[in-house]
């Protein structure tokens, strides 16, 4: 073969595979930062430069890129043993959607390392969790007080997140659980409060009834304190009706009554 050839082909062949690690790719749903030499590469205005979806040219060996997923990702946090207001453990599993919103901060506060990121932010999120757990018993995290804990949360997490530059979008608590040693317990205290308002409601259905009772005997010996004066005085008024008739009868027909 000619060694011209052989030459041209071989100039050919690095030029393509120098031209091919020129070029890369972002796709939707990432972005990228370029790194000169370890530096982060900026523009005329001294902005960090980020690499949007599209084509992009680099510099072979001067440049690095680093590309970020930043659509919402999912943290599943393991179960915690929680101290609540009443010293009682519970067992808590929870979630937290976040996404990448400052990705110079980002980087570099975490490396571009994705699994550094999660866990500053779930140091970040047990910590709130404990404390405010701790401000709550378990009777209010079991009912409806569980919404606004977990936006309380949220808004707790966003402030200090912000630090990393990222943005939680949202935190939820898939359950709260009690250990054994609590559930008996706490299952105990809240029948005996059922029972108390159970009591409580039947003491006073019985005073409402008493009252009532008591307002229809009141009726009752009114009315028939009534019926009984009107009885008298119909039958006083039947009785001189009754001797009128009779005198009247009387004066007529003397001879009549003597027989």
């Amino acid at each position: 073969m000619n060694p011209q050839k052989i030459v041209l082909s071989t100039v050919l062949g690095i030029g393509v595979l120098l031209l091919l690690s020129c070029i890369f790719t972002i796709q939707q749903g990432q972005q990228g930062l370029l790194l000169r030499l370890g530096r982060l590469a900026a523009d005329n205005k001294g902005q960090t430069t980020i690499l949007l979806p599209g084509f992009h040219l680099k510099l072979p060996f001067v440049e690095t890129i680093y590309v970020f997923d930043t659509r919402i990702q999912t943290l599943d946090i393991k179960s915690s043993r929680i101290v609540t207001k009443e010293k009682k453990d519970v067992i808590v599993d929870y979630y937290v959607k976040w996404q990448i919103k400052n990705l110079p901060l980002y980087f570099k506060s975490t490396g571009g390392n994705e699994i550094k990121a999660e866990n500053l932010l779930e140091q970040q999120l047990n910590t709130s969790l404990r404390a405010q757990f701790g401000k709550r018993a378990i009777a209010e995290l079991v009912s409806g007080g569980r919404e606004d804990l977990m936006e309380l949360l949220k808004n707790n997490a966003q402030q200090q997140a912000k630090q990393l530059g990222i943005y939680v979008v949202d935190v939820r608590i898939k359950g709260i659980e009690l250990p054994p040693s609590t559930s008996q317990a706490v299952y105990q205290r809240m029948r005996a409060d059922m029972q108390k308002i159970a009591n409580r409601h039947r003491a006073d259905g019985q005073a409402a009834a008493e009252a009532i009772q008591a307002t229809a005997d009141a009726k009752v010996t009114l009315i028939l304190a009534k019926a009984r004066s009107d009885g008298q005085i119909i039958r006083a008024q039947g009785q001189a009706q009754a001797a009128k008739i009779y005198t009247q009868a009387f004066a007529q027909n003397k001879d009549f009554f003597v027989f």
